[in-house]
């Protein structure tokens, strides 16, 4: 699902600059913009441009669709960790906690 909400585009780009380890500065650098007009970019306060958004990506090696769509990693983390759960479970305990999961299946199915 698309973003439209500057603020919520400028809190992506704010943890995703914080996860590469970059400053403002140099993320402004690396785009070609001032560091005045990227800090406004990361607190939503204006509008970018498609060249603008392009150069930022490119700046923080990122694809237009990390920071223009819903996040759904948080997902894909919960799913992963709870892989890892279920993996470290007994063979006895792995076979109920499946059988729990295809019931449930089952119903969400049924009710549809």
């Amino acid at each position: 699902m698309l973003i439209f909400d500057l603020h919520t585009i400028g809190n992506k780009l704010l943890m995703i600059r914080r996860r590469s380890g970059m400053t403002q500065a140099e993320v402004a650098e690396a785009a070609g913009l001032s560091d005045r007009t990227y800090a406004d970019i990361e607190r939503g306060s204006v509008n970018m441009r498609i060249e603008t958004v392009l150069k930022i990506c490119a700046a923080l090696h990122i694809t237009p669709d990390e920071i223009f769509t819903k996040d759904n990693h948080s997902l894909a983390a919960r799913q992963e960790e709870l892989w890892h759960r279920l993996n470290a479970c007994s063979p006895k305990d792995r076979e109920t906690a499946l059988e729990l999961l295809s019931i449930y299946l089952k119903s969400i199915a049924d009710d549809e």
